[in-house]
């Protein structure tokens, strides 16, 4: 079938810069990212992950992560794991 529909969206060119960036790691165009999108909500008959509304301990966790409080920077896997006493 030739490929005749379009999508237009506007997005913050910070989010459409790093997104596309992902897109190029992963070997695909945004066109072809956003065929493999379009693809599973048809196959899964519904968004492709789950949607929800954070929780105010989330919203608040969001808040200090991106202030860059109360961050735990590790080195690798296994400084995570001792960090975490696993």
């Amino acid at each position: 079938m030739s490929k005749t529909a379009m999508v237009r969206a506007r997005l913050e060119p910070d989010l459409k810069d790093h997104a596309e960036s992902v897109f190029r790691r992963l070997g695909l165009n945004a066109t072809q990212a956003i065929t493999v999108f379009y693809r599973q909500v048809e196959l899964r008959d519904g968004l492709p992950f789950d949607v929800v509304v954070p929780t105010s301990t989330t919203k608040r966790t969001f808040e200090a992560s991106e202030a860059g409080h109360d961050l735990v920077v590790c080195e690798n896997a296994d400084d995570m794991f001792q960090k975490l006493g696993i």
